[in-house]
């Protein structure tokens, strides 16, 4: 199957041998390279369909279906910042990905052919998932999002229109952030332009931030934004549900089964009302995500160990005996099973740790490379949290906070072999 793009086009289905429409005579190979192959979808202002490549991969192109300059702007901006920004968490587009494309007896249509992602997007995850996500996967998705957006703002953009339907879920686990058509470079034409109220206001209820509204949206919007679709994931529930307009706040913790105070705290800082309220920067969101990430571990640690201490058979077993056998000293027999069963759980002699000092700077520097300054941080803490780790141990659990698979993959490479 063969699509013509002509939005003029009585008959578009073609054969995928033929290079003209057989119903309007417009051009079927794309840019002297793409095959329309099916519509995925319509809406705003723009279709989108999948395409094959000349190698056979398939593709996205989306195509404006109204030539209004401002909408051909942003159309424009789109295809730049997505050609300037390269990460597994933004579309990847090659360097002639945008063309215009004149069919027959048309008007030009402007194109942008992008990666095809398998999955689906956060809205539609949890609609089908059909209930909300813990906060160990909220937690790990947030970071994800974090390392995409320090990605964006440190090339001096920003989103401005972040929520559920405009992050993707790829079939294999990571997230993508999509939809860069509204997003903006932070210039000084851009700030003077603001300030005369002549850039294009972006709203989403529920997502976006009140300054964003008044035309002065600034990167901390984002951060806005990313609280309230995680307010929606921990809850299930569109944010404004949760909306007190006589205090100016979101009422939602009671609406998630379990989540550290501190967690819920950092959330209700995204979505402070004024943008100096907020973490400044992704950097800093990031390195408050890890010692978030730091205290639920140990949480989880704590809570799993007295789990075990409480449902031990011998240690019920020793329970009973102490109070058949000995009623009258229940305080001292108590304190003597306490402390000969303690050892095993907390205080048994340690291993010295295997990570050499020289070894640990290699992984530190290699590290900040891929995720900046976080990551003494982070092996410190590591370490401290498992002081017997092995080598191979340790530089796993370093790689899985790397969100670049590939880059993840020469991390390890580049240490164990």
């Amino acid at each position: 199957m063969s699509i013509c793009i002509n939005p003029n086009c009585p008959k578009p289905n073609n054969t995928n041998t033929q290079l003209f429409c057989s119903s309007c005579n417009s051009e079927l190979l794309l840019a002297g390279r793409y095959r329309v192959t099916s519509q995925l979808g319509s809406g705003g202002f723009a279709k989108t369909y999948e395409v094959s490549d000349r190698n056979g991969a398939p593709k996205v192109l989306k195509v404006l279906t109204n030539n209004h300059p401002k909408y051909v702007e942003l159309f424009q901006r789109e295809a730049e910042i997505l050609s300037r920004l390269e990460h597994q968490g933004i579309p990847r587009v090659e360097p002639d990905a945008y063309f215009t494309f004149l069919p027959r007896q048309g008007q030009t249509l402007h194109c942008l052919v992008m990666e095809k992602i398998y999955g689906m997007d956060l809205q539609q995850y949890l609609q089908m998932r059909e209930c909300p996500i813990d906060q160990k996967l909220a937690l790990q998705w947030l970071i994800q999002l974090a390392h995409i957006l320090r990605e964006v703002h440190n090339h001096n953009f920003f989103h401005r229109d972040i929520k559920p339907s405009n992050i993707m879920l790829r079939a294999d686990g990571p997230l993508v952030l999509i939809d860069f058509g509204t997003a903006r470079e932070i210039s000084g034409s851009f700030v003077v332009k603001q300030a005369a109220g002549q850039i294009t206001g972006v709203m989403s209820a529920g997502y976006t931030p009140p300054e964003q509204l008044n035309g002065q949206s600034v990167p901390q919007s984002d951060f806005f934004a990313l609280g309230r679709t995680f307010v929606y994931l921990l809850t299930g529930k569109d944010p404004n549900h949760f909306y007190d307009p006589y205090t100016d706040e979101l009422h939602w913790r009671n609406q998630v089964s379990e989540i550290l105070p501190e967690f819920a705290d950092f959330i209700d800082r995204l979505m402070a009302r004024f943008p100096n309220q907020r973490p400044q920067t992704a950097e800093v969101v990031l390195h408050q995500l890890i010692e978030i990430e730091s205290s639920l571990s140990t949480t989880t640690e704590r809570h799993s160990k007295a789990k075990v201490l409480t449902n031990s058979p011998q240690q019920a077993s020793g329970q009973q005996q102490s109070l058949a056998t000995s009623p009258t000293v229940e305080t001292s027999s108590a304190k003597a099973m306490w402390k000969s069963s303690t050892p095993v759980v907390s205080k048994a002699p340690l291993t010295p740790s295997q990570i050499e000092p020289d070894f640990l700077n290699r992984c530190q520097k290699e590290l900040a490379e891929l995720i900046g300054p976080m990551s003494s941080i982070l092996c410190k803490r590591i370490l401290n949290q498992n002081p017997t780790i092995s080598v191979q141990e340790f530089v796993e659990t370093l790689a899985k906070r790397i969100p670049d698979h590939k880059q993840a993959e020469k991390f390890r490479r580049s240490l164990l072999y």
